[in-house]
């Protein structure tokens, strides 16, 4: 497979960040379907797009790698999981703006749990943006509880806890990337999703309109994504990724606003303007370490 260029990268990364924003857009259209229903189709339309991407990547291999993937692929999709339904739910019960503000912290929680499981140090400049995030968290958490979206954002807050056992799990197994994480997740998703439904009495069977729009989200939205984010982020630097991914965070809302009239309170905007503010700050800052240390070196 031909290597691809910083530029290209970008560009593919770009893609990917617009095509995820489109999530909650989506979220809206669907009718019936809660959300297990909802995890269940998506899941099922973005395997085998994860399935192809694993095959064209392992060259035939694939099998081999997912096994290789061992306890880290377990947590991984477990991670996922709680991060596909959190953010389902959360989508569902509370603003676009709320949810996808609140799932931006996961780069945040990333960094605070890289301490203890993978012995990375907090630099002094991200607890800075920690703390920063933490207030905007409380800001929104509150402004959720007064106008009755609590639990929406408390999903949204698990939905980011989620992705960030799935991105530790990925960095601590070199045997485990990302799209073979996602697949797994995928996978895991859809058994979850079934067992769910099967004890509260109800079938993944739901109107055949809300299961197609679940499926093009998991393979347009989802599997395509992740596919351009994967083959995009071997070329770009961790910290210019956080910058791009903001993309996704930044385009949500303005979907929902111009197409469907949602908008948010001043107190969801106000916390996450300081989420935005912690995560961009720290990303800058990582990315001139970097750049500093390479210079350096």
């Amino acid at each position: 497979m031909q290597p691809v260029t910083y530029r290209a990268g970008i560009g593919l990364v770009v893609l990917a960040g617009i095509l995820w924003s489109l999530m909650g857009l989506i979220i809206r259209l669907i009718d019936e379907a809660n959300t297990w229903q909802v995890l269940f189709w998506r899941s099922a339309g973005m395997v085998p797009v994860l399935f192809w991407v694993l095959s064209r990547r392992s060259g035939g291999a694939r099998f081999a790698r997912l096994k290789s993937s061992g306890w880290a692929g377990a947590i991984a999709a477990a991670g996922l999981v709680a991060a596909f339904a959190g953010a389902i739910y959360a989508l569902q019960a509370t603003t676009v703006a709320n949810a996808i503000f609140l799932y931006s912290a996961a780069s945040l929680f990333t960094a605070i749990l890289a301490w203890p499981v993978l012995k990375e140090p907090v630099q002094p400049a991200t607890w800075v943006a920690i703390a920063l995030a933490s207030l905007g968290i409380f800001v929104m958490v509150r402004e959720g509880l007064a106008i009755g979206a609590g639990d929406g954002n408390i999903a949204a807050l698990v939905s980011a806890a989620g992705f960030s056992a799935f991105t530790l799990a990925v960095r601590h197994a070199r045997a485990l990337d990302l799209a073979s994480g996602v697949f797994l997740g995928g996978l895991a998703s859809m058994a979850v999703a079934a067992i769910v439904l099967w004890g509260q009495g109800d079938s993944v069977l739901v109107p055949a309109r809300d299961a197609l729009i679940a499926m093009a989200m998991g393979a347009l939205v989802l599997g395509f994504g992740m596919a351009c984010y994967t083959a995009g982020s071997r070329a770009v630097p961790a910290g210019e990724l956080a910058l791009l991914g903001l993309i996704e965070v930044l385009l949500a809302p303005l979907w929902v606003w111009a197409l469907l009239g949602e908008t948010a309170s001043a107190g969801t905007f106000a916390g996450g303007a300081l989420l935005l503010a912690a995560i961009t700050g720290n990303a800058l800052w990582l990315s001139r370490r970097r750049g500093v240390g390479a210079v350096q070196a």
